[in-house]
């Protein structure tokens, strides 16, 4: 449909030009370029370049009309090249196409004997209806690739928001399933304990025993079902199966050593203060659990020394392995790892308001983590600290960074090669569109400045070499050029073709030629003085051949 309506536009703009046109050809102006264009319009979709040089033909043909260079087919040039612009030809094939095509069209000038009109119109007009139309197709191309681009990367953008918002989800899910194991599974159990131990009382009926043993079975049946809560919320399957919650770290290393491991533990410092947060002392706890499996795992045979030290409103934990010896390996009683690994650690340290460092310790690994002894309601989850390389996250309902909410559109990333391949690929787009909206104008415009200055140049040569018909008719044979110099142009016409200087002319004369008229665009007829020494000899009009 577009491609018919296309054809009627051209061929109505053909029709227009073909009524008012002098002595036009019906098959050759109007017949066969319809049909051409009735075949290069559909067929430039898949073969553009073709199809501009087959319409670039049809325009070469106004170069053999013995009146005017000019025709219609221009503008179906320009809606070619606007539309190869568009299309996925590359800049290289484009311009080799637009260089044949101008080839084309000088060589034909050059063999049909045109005139300047005929040679400036095709310098002009062909460049001209190439390559400016060519310039905005390729500039619109750019664009509609920037905006798709723009489109694309929203939608990727939020695409990863959703991601980011499932990692807050399950990462807020892990968080309250260790805040409920340590804090209230360990409560629960107490409260189970005290009911047993109230159950053994000799003051208490059968009636009060029996509701004390039915309280302490809901109590286990309550805690037996949150660590199943707990089972579900968390994301990993390893910590299901970990230590009980109610380990301490002497129970921990007493069965890494029983499992074979050389561990030395030591307390430095005051002692555990009796307000020591749950999640800190269970974060202790995950740290030399991590490290003795790591060590267990990586240095078997190697002697581990933990060091955990209270002092000043902190607990340092710090657990050095040396190398192991190679060959030996733990037995399958031995600490079981959490699934965590370091990952896992720096998250759990950082829940608390803490931070953890591992790095290699002479010949073994040393992990040191420092926390708070007491976590304030308002670090938990919300300004979580950032080790080094790590990425804030946003979480949904929680308080964040200003820093993280700016617009990475407004404030781009100062190391680019550190950017998205979104942001590389919008940045690219919206370069070439610049450029290429720069060229859609600049370019035609230097090129519009050089004929402008070009065609004022040829104008003012033309409107300088009249010799109005009047003063022409005034002239007589014989007279002395000094008797009619004064009506005489200030210079002659310079384009005379050869076949007009091949005219004959009196033995020993020399002649001079002027326009009769000061049209620009049309033949006029030329007026040709000829003179022996300065006396006029002969006079004569050369019918149409002042062409501009």
């Amino acid at each position: 449909m577009r491609d018919t309506a296309l054809w009627l536009a051209l061929a109505g703009v053909a029709l227009v030009w073909f009524v008012g046109h002098p002595e036009p050809s019906v098959a050759l102006e109007l017949v066969l370029p319809l049909v051409v264009l009735a075949v290069a319009i559909p067929g430039g979709r898949r073969w553009p370049i073709a199809a501009v040089l087959a319409v670039n033909a049809l325009c070469a043909i106004g170069l053999a009309h013995p009146v005017t260079p000019a025709n219609a087919y221009v503008v179906a040039l320009a809606v070619s090249a606007y539309l190869l612009g568009t299309g996925p030809t590359t800049t290289r094939s484009a311009l080799s196409a637009f260089g044949g095509c101008l080839a084309l069209d000088l060589a034909l000038c050059a063999v049909l004997g045109g005139g300047a009109l005929w040679w400036y119109y095709t310098l002009t007009a062909f460049p001209l209806a190439l390559l400016v139309p060519w310039l905005f197709g390729r500039y619109w191309q750019a664009q509609l690739a920037f905006v798709r681009g723009g489109w694309q990367r929203a939608q990727l953008l939020e695409r990863q928001q959703r991601l980011v918002a499932e990692q807050a989800r399950l990462r807020e899910r892990t968080r309250i399933a260790a805040d409920m194991h340590d804090s209230l599974g360990h409560e629960l159990s107490l409260i189970a304990l005290r009911a047993g131990a109230l159950e053994l009382s000799p003051t208490l009926t059968g009636r009060d025993r029996a509701d004390l043993g039915e309280l302490r079975a809901a109590v286990a049946d309550a805690v037996g079902h949150l660590r199943d809560t707990v089972g579900v919320l968390r994301d990993d399957e390893g910590d299901r199966a970990a230590a009980p919650a109610a380990e301490s770290v002497e129970e921990l290393v007493d069965r890494a050593r029983d499992s074979g491991v050389t561990v030395d533990l030591r307390r430095d410092g005051a002692p555990a203060p009796p307000g020591l947060s749950p999640l800190v002392d269970r974060a202790v706890y995950r740290v030399v659990r991590e490290s003795l499996t790591n060590a267990a795992k990586h240095a078997p045979g190697g002697a581990v020394r933990v060091r955990i030290t209270h002092e000043g409103g902190r607990t340092d934990v710090r657990v050095t392995n040396s190398a192991g010896d190679a060959g030996k390996s733990l037995s399958p009683s031995g600490p079981v790892s959490g699934g965590h690994g370091l990952t896992g650690l720096r998250e759990r340290v950082g829940v608390v308001g803490g931070t953890l460092r591992a790095a290699p310790y002479g010949s073994g690994f040393e992990v040191v983590a420092t926390m708070p002894d007491r976590v304030g309601q308002d670090r938990v989850g919300r300004h979580r600290p950032r080790s080094a390389g790590q990425e804030p996250v946003r979480e949904s309902g929680a308080a964040t960074d200003p820093e993280s909410d700016v617009d990475p559109d407004l404030h781009p990333d100062p190391h680019p090669e550190s950017a998205s391949e979104s942001v590389r690929q919008l940045t690219t787009a919206r370069r070439r569109a610049r450029l290429r909206f720069a060229a859609a104008f600049v370019v035609p415009g230097g090129f519009g400045l050089i004929t402008l200055g070009s065609a004022a140049y040829a104008a003012f040569q033309l409107a300088t070499c009249v010799l109005r018909p009047a003063d022409y008719a005034h002239l007589q044979v014989g007279q002395d050029r000094a008797e009619f110099a004064n009506v005489l142009p200030a210079r002659q016409f310079p384009y005379v073709s050869d076949s007009v200087k091949a005219r004959p002319r009196p033995a020993g004369a020399t002649c001079a030629y002027y326009r009769s008229s000061g049209s620009l665009l049309d033949q006029v007829d030329v007026y040709r003085l000829c003179y022996t020494g300065s006396r006029l000899v002969s006079k004569d009009v050369v019918p149409g051949s002042g062409s501009g």
